[in-house]
């Protein structure tokens, strides 16, 4: 009889313990669908340029959502940190145009949340300052490094085509900034096509001379890209984020001094190059426009059309539409 008695309290024990657990996660499940967001995370790729280092630097996005853990994660270029938000390792990132378009080529379900200023001299064409290279023209046969998938790639269509060759009729290198630059100073290339920040790092550190800035081709915009399924689910978390970038980008185009010195330790640049590259740069984000549309989609129409991508994409079907809170256009 005892024996009994005891296994009926453990076993009403057994129950009110799993009541109690099922009652933990409804309470917590009924916070979520509240609204509160005790529980949620965004997790932000970003790379050494742009402004996403400055608001990981002065933690304006924390201090707004204060119940959200959020998570900042540094890459090279934008091709990796793209194939990071389609394996679900990041929620939010900014790229070149290029990376987008081969991402939504291999599948990627991501969509474009804002566009930002376009910077005309926001990358170059590199030869080492003793090359017989002495314009473009000149590049034909040659070995051209530049990131695979990233705004360089483009780059290297465009200015080739001004100057009257095919993209067929140079060697591509594919290589990420921190690959090229040694492959260039070893003479293992010919030319180099890069970004800032490192295009003004390369050109202070090594012996190279700008063969062409990019002037005169097509505006290169940068984007703000999500993966479709958190700008689907938490839109307030995209807007928020969008929001502290404008901030960012309002101040930084006033204050190059103190946005050096704020991305400095947070990417391990020096603040005079990063001062230097301030002021030359444009700021300001805007939404997805149609202008932007039809820009990004002639981008994507030409890589496919040189058999780059597999497939055709549809820059218009992966527009999130980001409505700027007005405070930011202050």
């Amino acid at each position: 009889m005892v024996r009994r008695f005891s296994i009926g309290w453990q076993r009403l024990a057994l129950a009110l313990i799993v009541g109690l657990l099922a009652s933990c996660g409804s309470t917590s499940n009924d916070a979520a669908s509240n609204g509160q967001t005790s529980t949620r995370s965004l997790r932000i790729g970003y790379q050494k340029g742009g402004s996403l280092p400055i608001l990981k630097g002065n933690g304006a996005l924390e201090a707004r959502l204060k119940d959200v853990k959020i998570e900042w994660i540094e890459f090279a270029a934008g091709p990796p940190l793209l194939e990071a938000l389609n394996a679900g390792s990041i929620d939010i990132g900014s790229t070149g145009q290029t990376p987008p378009i081969f991402a939504q080529a291999a599948g990627t379900p991501l969509v474009y949340i804002a566009s930002v200023a376009a910077s005309p001299t926001g990358q170059a064409l590199l030869v080492p300052k003793d090359s017989p290279i002495q314009s473009v023209s000149e590049l034909k046969g040659k070995k051209v490094a530049f990131a695979k998938g990233s705004s360089a790639h483009y780059f290297a269509i465009d200015v080739l085509r001004e100057a009257g060759l095919q993209y067929s009729e140079i060697e591509p290198a594919f290589l990420t900034p921190p690959n090229a630059r040694p492959a260039f100073e070893g003479g293992s290339v010919d030319a180099w096509i890069i970004w800032e920040p490192y295009l003004t790092i390369a050109l202070k550190a090594t012996d190279a001379r700008v063969l062409h800035n990019g002037a005169s081709l097509a505006p290169s915009h940068s984007y703000y890209l999500a993966a479709k399924t958190f700008a689907e689910q938490h839109p307030d978390l995209v807007s928020a984020t969008l929001d502290e970038i404008q901030k960012v980008e309002q101040w930084s185009q006033q204050e190059p001094q103190a946005v050096a010195k704020i991305l400095a330790p947070v990417i391990g640049v020096d603040a005079a190059i990063l001062e230097e590259v301030a002021k030359k740069q444009a700021f300001g984000l805007s939404p997805i426009n149609d202008a932007l549309v039809t820009e990004q989609q002639h981008i994507a129409d030409t890589f496919f059309e040189l058999g780059l991508i597999p497939q055709k994409v549809s820059i218009r079907e992966a527009v999130w539409v980001w409505q700027p809170a007005q405070t930011s256009a202050q």
